[in-house]
């Protein structure tokens, strides 16, 4: 009777300590190729770097004035509503308003026209916006300490005003908002394409 090998009868071939060693080798990496890896990551990282930190900057910056340009905003129409004289300025506890532009800002019905928020006379306050980034400089005009608007949407004033914002570090990423006697406001660009914010008669922004 003749016997026929089956295909379970079939040598499997072994695998030899040297063989698995090779195996190995040739799924991983070696030390060498981690190292320039390694190498490689930092060197894109120190790359991209300082371009993230500009971007998170301009963020910061950008955000800054759209969220002063809604509040003036706010301000204006809502005098123009109601035939109020409506406030944006820092308060201090007493109810006064104060220089610290950096700090929280606050929008409030003058009802009586004493220039403060009075608190015990019921007076309205509107919309308040939290403290800018610390180190950063926000400021108006010459040590102005409030932007009054009246029942016409005018400023109170003879006189125009720039809300500065300058990010500390950054002073190339300055920008601002230029408000008009008439009430109107816009946020400045770079008008001539040299990274810089300038207001419409191509003044820089600064905070000095």
């Amino acid at each position: 009777m003749l016997y026929t090998q089956s295909k379970c009868d079939k040598k499997i071939p072994k695998i030899t300590s040297n063989s698995s060693h090779q195996l190995i080798l040739s799924l991983g990496i070696t030390l060498i190729e981690l190292m320039v890896s390694i190498g490689v990551t930092s060197i894109l990282i120190t790359i991209a770097l300082p371009s993230f930190n500009d971007f998170i900057v301009q963020l910061r910056v950008d955000n800054e004035i759209s969220r002063l340009a809604r509040l003036l905003l706010a301000a204006r129409n809502h005098a123009i509503n109601t035939q109020d004289n409506v406030i944006v300025c820092p308060l201090k506890t007493n109810g006064a308003c104060s220089v610290d532009w950096h700090e929280e800002l606050s929008v409030f019905v003058d009802s009586n026209n004493n220039q403060t928020f009075d608190r015990a006379n019921n007076e309205l306050l509107l919309a308040t916006k939290s403290p800018i980034n610390s180190g950063d400089i926000l400021k108006y005009a010459t040590n102005r300490n409030r932007i009054t608007y009246q029942a016409t949407g005018h400023l109170f004033g003879l006189s125009n005003g720039t809300l500065r914002y300058c990010p500390k570090g950054y002073e190339e990423k300055s920008r601002a908002i230029v408000i008009a006697r008439s009430g109107r406001f816009y946020a400045t660009t770079d008008n001539n394409n040299d990274g810089q914010d300038e207001t419409r008669s191509n003044q820089k922004i600064v905070c000095d």
